[in-house]
């Protein structure tokens, strides 16, 4: 038996609950894992909420992260006892995911958890961080470099926002960090931050061409915030586009695109490829900084998970939530 989140609905509820489940419940895949810390996504709090379409199937353990040490293995590229993580390919959506103490999952869907990182490091990154880091290599890739000129980041306060603004500024990158909560400026500034604006500068419908301003943008709002980024790109510039936390509408026009040469880059990080998944761990193991990635993470229980998720979904949670499922 093992504990769990489970998130099920009928013709009139939509309910999720901390239950114990057998283990012979699990999916029927090739890898049997001992789960030791999943986290809260604002994805993972859409599933628990039910306040967004993300679960595609009932019952549905929750979770798009996952770290802990493989039980028992059929696949051969993991053996029992190696540590290992899981970030995205529709667990937590479509199969059963990390907010239980055990998981089985396909192997192709693990990476080795990268050497020199613990379990809680790997999940204080998540699928967060590693979003964040795959929309900096999508900038690297398309040359935008530190002497380019500023770079924006949206949502900044949120898991892949805040660790943008780490990651950037740690690669000497002037970060300009846009948040609906600028009391939290001086978070942000010590994060790496060079400039704290306010969402509001960019929430409304702008218009079409605007002041050349960013470099490069990293944007998790969607909705009027990346219509206006696209408009205040500078010529060349490149966005990167993940998150819809404005909205899923793009009411935007071609002139940036064609008068300006802009670039606009979706970033899905559920399906990547294994080797891209393994350089972008390895350079987050590498690049990020861990003091300060700590002091934007905070730690809880399995059997807080419920009530943290509609502090998220309020924007009520700073960076990034790390769940320890054995507490």
């Amino acid at each position: 038996m093992f504990k769990a989140i489970v998130v099920d609905k009928d013709k009139t509820d939509y309910h999720a609950t901390y239950t114990e489940l057998a283990e012979n419940s699990l999916p029927e895949y090739d890898v049997l894992v001992d789960v030791s810390h999943s986290t809260l996504n604002y994805k993972d709090a859409l599933a628990i909420t039910g306040k967004g379409p993300v679960v595609r199937q009932f019952p549905m353990v929750p979770g798009i992260d996952l770290v802990g040490t493989v039980v028992s293995s059929e696949h051969p590229a993991y053996h029992k006892g190696q540590p290992v993580l899981l970030n995205g390919w529709g667990v937590g959506e479509q199969s059963w995911g990390g907010l239980a103490q055990k998981a089985r999952v396909r192997g192709e869907w693990l990476i080795p958890l990268p050497a020199g990182l613990s379990p809680s490091q790997a999940m204080a990154i998540g699928t967060a961080g590693y979003t964040a880091m795959l929309c900096v290599l999508a900038l690297e890739k398309h040359g935008v470099t530190p002497e380019k000129g500023d770079i924006l980041v949206t949502g900044a306060n949120g898991g892949v926002g805040s660790i943008a603004v780490l990651l950037l500024a740690r690669l000497g990158y002037r970060v300009v960090a846009s948040t609906g909560r600028t009391h939290e400026a001086e978070h942000l500034l010590n994060l790496g931050a060079t400039e704290v604006v306010d969402r509001a500068t960019l929430i409304a419908p702008g218009k079409p061409l605007q002041k050349e301003r960013w470099a490069g943008v990293i944007d998790s709002l969607g909705s009027h915030t990346l219509a206006n980024a696209c408009a205040s790109t500078q010529a060349d510039g490149v966005l990167t586009t993940c998150g819809l936390a404005q909205g899923l509408e793009l009411a935007t026009t071609v002139a940036p695109f064609i008068l300006r040469g802009i670039s606009l880059l979706g970033i899905n990080s559920v399906t990547r490829p294994q080797a891209e998944r393994v350089t972008a761990w390895a350079r987050l193991s590498r690049d990020i900084d861990f003091e300060k990635l700590e002091t934007l993470t905070r730690t809880i229980g399995l059997t807080e998970s419920i009530a943290y998720a509609q502090s998220l979904l309020a924007g009520q949670v700073r960076g990034r939530l790390v769940v320890d499922v054995n507490r």
